[in-house]
């Protein structure tokens, strides 16, 4: 088995950084080497001058293996896409994409990632039902609208569900029932269902631990913080399983 190119956090060696690396090697596009021009033509980059283009140290061998890699890449991609064309997803594609999507992952990345166009990840998460984030961070201060499946009045301690104000996936652990709130003081004993129309429960919001940070525990990759939500904030994802989404993983 080949061995793939191991990327240094410095070096930039996007898909799209690689191919204008190649192109700025071969301006004429006949190959991936640099070929003789004419006064008129544009002149190909040095090998030295691509190293810098992607940060690496100058090394004409490992410079091949990426380009190599690049290429095979775009050609596997390409067949992919290819032998996928016109054929609907499977129940596997979409436990994918309902997973990835509610993890944080973007429709483009999605899409790219399992060879399909992102036209068709976006009908799949308006099909299945899957709860949707606000397009840009401007748009984050609204609360989205749940789809019809994921619309709910009671949840029970431990499931996981989506909040819509939060735009993340959370953890129930608590009603606070008047019952709840007498008990555990410090609270105002309100009625929600009376005053809102709807239950009140305590959540854990989960977030995704970045480990380039300075501080965070080893072998934990999830975070969060404690809020409360109104149940139509908040929305079920149990559908979720008939397409074979593990939760858990959320």
């Amino acid at each position: 088995m080949k061995r793939r190119v191991k990327k240094k956090d410095h070096e930039n060696l996007s898909a799209s950084n690689i191919q204008k690396v190649i192109d700025l090697l071969n301006p004429q596009g006949t190959d991936t080497k640099p070929s003789a021009t004419s006064s008129t033509q544009a002149k190909p980059i040095t090998k030295k001058e691509a190293c810098e283009i992607l940060n690496i140290s100058y090394n004409t061998t490992r410079l091949a293996r990426i380009i190599e890699e690049h290429i095979e890449q775009q050609e596997y991609s390409k067949k992919r896409k290819a032998d996928l064309r016109g054929k609907p997803l499977t129940n596997a594609e979409l436990s994918e994409i309902a997973t990835d999507y509610l993890q944080g992952d973007s429709i483009a990345a999605i899409a790219k990632s399992i060879f399909r166009p992102a036209a068709l990840v976006h009908s799949a998460i308006e099909k299945v039902g899957i709860p949707t984030r606000p397009a840009n961070k401007a748009q984050r201060v609204h609360t989205e609208l749940l789809p019809t499946s994921c619309v709910a009045e009671d949840f029970k301690p431990g499931e996981i569900v989506w909040s819509a104000v939060h735009h993340r996936a959370a953890v129930i652990k608590d009603e606070l029932s008047v019952n709840y709130q007498a008990e555990k003081g410090g609270f105002s004993d309100v009625n929600y269902k009376a005053k809102y129309g709807s239950k009140c429960y305590c959540i854990w919001v989960l977030e995704n631990i970045d480990q380039d940070k300075e501080f965070w525990i080893s072998g934990i990759e999830t975070g969060g913080y404690n809020a409360y939500s109104l149940a139509y904030d908040l929305g079920k994802l149990e559908h979720l399983k008939e397409y074979g989404v593990d939760l858990s993983r959320i």
